[in-house]
């Protein structure tokens, strides 16, 4: 049953998700799109990007968007309730024993062992992603002029999102 196996996707996604939106968007990418096969590549770099311009989570954002495709709302409700449940779980059992054990250098020791992870996981999404949006000249001249705004001048994410917009009408036109 589609609902099911939904639902055990995105609790194995939550599961693993450490560095949340970003790096769970190459899990999302691996497990729904190239295992699975329920969405095609385009329509996941258009939930993605949906997922990071609308407001909340991008894990739980993209898991919503992608159960409601799938499976309209009570995919959309398991596959939210999936990649929230283990962190949540997580959360309560780290913010009730953290305190009593921060001062151990294992746990240091693991903290900096993830980071790397989270950093591949991160890059992994976005190679991915790019992979599928760069389809011309043009893609990659926006992708630039906004990286080099945002890394370079430090204009706001929104006024990037804007900005890109507006290149894409300049660039393809309006139909």
């Amino acid at each position: 049953m589609i609902i099911f196996k939904l639902f055990l996707t995105f609790l194995r996604i939550g599961a693993f998700s450490f560095g949340g939106g970003y790096a769970v968007l190459s899990l999302l990418q691996k497990e729904v799109v190239e295992s699975a096969n329920w969405i095609s590549p385009e329509d996941y770099v258009n939930i993605a990007a949906i997922s990071e311009m609308t407001p909340g989570p991008i894990a739980v954002n993209s898991s919503t968007f992608v159960g409601f495709k799938l499976s309209s709302f009570w995919g959309a409700a398991l596959c939210t309730i999936g990649v929230i449940l283990i962190p949540f779980l997580l959360t309560l059992l780290v913010s009730v024993y953290f305190q009593k054990f921060k001062h151990l250098k294992q746990i240091s020791w693991v903290l900096k062992g993830v980071r790397p992870a989270v950093l591949g996981l991160i890059g992994a999404a976005c190679f991915g992603i790019a992979r599928i949006s760069f389809e011309d000249y043009k893609s990659v001249i926006i992708a630039i002029i906004v990286f080099a705004s945002v890394y370079r001048f430090k204009i706001s994410p929104i006024l990037a999102i804007l900005g890109s917009g507006i290149l894409g009408i300049i660039f393809y036109g309006l139909f």
